[in-house]
C-alpha cells in the first residue's frame, strides 16, 4: 500500500505545484497567500509519502484530497483533477491493502 500511496501523493506534489504557477495569475490573490497554501500543501504530500503506514495518515490524505478537491474555486481544472486523484487515492489504498495480503500470504512459513 506504501508504495501506491507515495507514487498518488508525488503525483500530486507536481500537480500542487503546477495548479499553484495558474493561481498566482489570479488578480484577488497575492503570490504569498498561493504559495503559503500551495507550499503546506505540498509539504504534507511529501511528508505523508513516509507516513501512509501510521495510525491517521489516511485520514491525513483524505483530508488533502477534500482540499485538492475544493482548490477547484480558485483554479476550475482542480475540480476535475481533485476527483482524479481522489479515485486515485482510494485504489490504491484498496488495491495497496490486496496486495499487502497477499505477499503476506505467500511470505508466511507453509504450515
Amino acid at each position: 500500500m506504501r508504495t501506491l500511496c507515495s507514487s498518488t501523493l508525488i503525483g500530486e506534489f507536481f500537480v500542487i505545484g503546477f495548479a499553484g504557477l495558474v493561481a498566482m495569475k489570479h488578480p484577488d490573490l497575492s503570490q504569498g497567500t498561493v504559495w503559503a497554501v500551495c507550499g503546506a500543501a505540498m509539504a504534507l504530500c511529501v511528508l505523508l509519502c513516509g507516513a501512509v503506514t501510521r495510525p491517521g495518515a489516511l485520514a491525513v490524505g483524505w483530508a488533502l484530497q477534500i482540499g485538492l478537491i475544493a482548490s477547484g474555486f480558485v483554479v476550475g481544472t482542480m475540480f476535475v483533477l481533485g476527483v482524479i486523484f481522489a479515485a486515485l487515492w482510494w485504489a490504491s489504498i484498496h488495491y495497496g491493502r490486496k496486495i499487502d495480503e497477499i505477499r503476506a500470504r505467500h511470505t508466511a512459513p507453509a504450515a
